[in-house]
């Protein structure tokens, strides 16, 4: 499955991942993530964790589709109980691990 990563900043993930070349922006078009999870690969997480407030938590997901696309998405602690595409990439992320 994935490498997972803890950073200080979110956005020195996206940095990160840039760099190696995840440019697309997945949140833009998780109806695709939810409708087709069987064409996503999550190949890095980085892990984002506020100092005093776990609302400040976030996690960031380096995607590879099917179709070789390469980009991020970044999911909120209220997101993961609330977005489809962040609860699909869990489900990716647990099934990735066995």
């Amino acid at each position: 499955m994935s490498n997972m990563y803890h950073y200080a900043t979110v956005s020195k993930a996206l940095d990160d991942l840039n760099e190696m070349g995840f440019t697309f922006d997945f949140n833009l078009h998780e109806e695709d993530i939810v409708k087709n999870p069987s064409h996503y690969e999550i190949q890095h997480i980085y892990r984002y964790e506020g100092d005093t407030n776990p609302d400040d938590e976030a996690t960031v997901y380096g995607i590879k589709s099917s179709s070789g696309k390469k980009g991020v998405f970044v999911a909120g602690y209220a997101a993961n109980s609330n977005n489809g595409a962040a609860r699909v990439l869990i489900d990716l992320t647990i099934k990735g691990r066995k």
